[in-house]
């Protein structure tokens, strides 16, 4: 089971590098397969905030 939509996945991107996206369903976030922030994924909604991802250099 995916964490999104499948067609919003194939759209998103990182919004610091505009890398892909990675699922990580196990800790259900979205994973930047270049910088390596983590963005959250709340009931099927993936927060895009800088602020509120884990990872990468905003740490």
């Amino acid at each position: 089971m995916s964490l999104i939509d499948s067609t919003l996945a194939e759209i998103l991107v990182c919004p610091v590098d505009k890398a892909d996206l990675i699922e990580d369903e196990e800790s259900s976030r979205l994973e930047c397969s270049e910088c390596r922030r983590r963005y959250p994924v709340r009931d099927g909604i993936p927060i895009m905030l800088v602020e509120e991802a884990e990872g990468g250099s905003n740490v």
